[in-house]
C-alpha cells in the first residue's frame, strides 16, 4: 500500500469533461460543471483523513485529455483513482451506476462509454497517443482489461459499495456496477472506478444533483466509500505482513513408475498473452469458464477449450 510521498494512501479524483467539453447536458444542466463541484465536495470530506492525499486532475473548467489525466495518477503512484460523471439518455431513466474496466456486457454499458470516450477526437493526434486504441471494438477493450486484471477486484469492491451507499443511504435507483471500456479507466496504473451520478435528462435526478446538497450528500456517500476501502487496505496490510522464517528442505517426489508409455496429444485454443499475472475468471475473457493460465518465459499464456479430441 506504501508509495513514495511518505507513504500517504494517494486518491486521484478526475472531474470529468471541462472546458469546450460540457459532458451531458439536460434540463439545462451541464455534466462538467456538477462533476466538478461533487469533486470537490469529496476532496474536502476525504482531507478530514491525515494519512490520506487527494490530487484533482482539474480544479477549474479546463479540459485535460483523457491520456493526461491517467498520467497523472501514474505519476502520483495513485492508491486510487476515481472518475465522476452525470449520465443522459433519450428516455426518463434515472439512478446512479458504477463502472469498472471491461467489455461492454450490453449495448446500454456500449453507448455509455462511448459518449465518455468521444472526446478523444478532440486530442491531437489523438490514434498515436492512444496506440490503435478503439474503444467500439472488443479485440481492444479486452486487451486493455487483461493488463489491469490485476487491479480488477479491488475496482469492483469499491464499485460495489459506493453503488450500495447510494441506494441505502441515498435511497438512489441502483443501477448497479457494470464494466464498459472507458479509456479514462485504461490509462491508470491502479484500481479505478468511473462513477454515473445519475441522468441530468431526468428533472428530478437533474435537479437533486445540480443542487448543492445533492452534490453534498453523493460526494459524502463516495467519500464514505473510498475511506472504507483505505482502512481495510491498511488493515489488510498489517495482518499479511511476513513474519521470515528459515527455509525448508521440500522432498523430492520424482515420477510414478507407473506413468504411461504414450503421453496423450492436448488441443487447446490460446485465447491471451500477457506479462501479468491474470485472475482465471469468467468475467476476465469474455464469460469463458475453465480458462487455463501457463507460464512461459516471461509471459503467461491463457488457453480454452482444454480437450484430448481434434473432433
Amino acid at each position: 500500500m506504501s508509495n513514495s510521498q511518505n507513504d500517504k494512501f494517494i486518491v486521484v479524483l478526475d472531474a470529468g469533461h471541462g472546458g469546450n467539453d460540457p459532458g451531458n447536458i439536460g434540463n439545462g444542466y451541464r455534466e462538467k460543471n456538477i462533476a466538478l463541484k461533487v469533486v470537490q465536495e469529496i476532496q474536502a470530506e476525504l482531507q478530514k483523513v491525515e494519512d490520506i492525499k487527494v490530487i484533482l486532475t482539474r480544479d477549474k473548467d479546463i479540459l485535460i485529455n483523457l491520456w493526461k489525466r491517467g498520467e497523472i495518477a501514474n505519476k502520483a503512484k495513485a492508491n486510487l483513482f476515481v472518475s465522476i460523471h452525470c449520465d443522459s439518455h433519450t428516455s426518463n431513466a434515472y439512478g446512479a451506476g458504477t463502472f469498472v474496466l471491461g467489455l461492454h456486457a450490453n449495448k446500454r454499458n456500449f453507448e455509455v462509454a462511448k459518449r465518455e470516450n468521444a472526446v478523444i477526437s478532440l486530442e491531437e493526434n489523438f490514434k498515436e497517443r492512444y496506440e490503435g486504441f478503439d474503444p467500439n471494438s472488443e479485440e481492444s477493450v479486452l486487451g486493455l482489461t487483461l493488463l489491469q486484471e490485476e487491479n480488477l477486484d479491488k475496482s469492483f469492491s469499491l464499485a460495489a459499495d459506493i453503488q450500495q451507499n447510494f441506494s441505502q443511504s441515498l435511497k438512489r435507483k441502483n443501477r448497479g456496477v457494470k464494466q464498459a471500456g472507458f479509456v479514462v479507466l485504461h490509462q491508470t496504473y491502479m484500481p479505478s472506478v468511473l462513477i454515473e451520478l445519475g441522468f441530468l435528462t431526468n428533472k428530478n435526478e437533474g435537479k437533486f444533483l445540480n443542487s448543492k446538497i445533492g452534490q453534498q450528500k453523493m460526494a459524502k456517500e463516495i467519500a464514505r466509500s473510498i475511506k472504507k476501502y483505505y482502512h481495510q487496505l491498511k488493515a489488510n496490510t498489517v495482518a499479511l505482513t511476513i513474519e521470515k522464517s528459515k527455509p525448508q528442505l521440500i522432498k523430492d517426489i520424482g515420477f510414478s513408475a507407473e506413468t504411461k508409455s504414450k503421453e496423450e496429444v492436448i488441443f487447446k485454443i490460446q485465447i491471451a498473452s500477457s506479462k501479468n499475472k491474470i485472475l482465471v475468471k469468467s468475467y476476465n475473457f469474455k464469460g469463458l469458464k475453465n480458462v487455463q493460465r501457463v507460464k512461459a518465459g516471461s509471459y503467461y499464456k491463457y488457453y480454452y477449450g482444454i480437450t484430448t479430441s481434434f473432433k
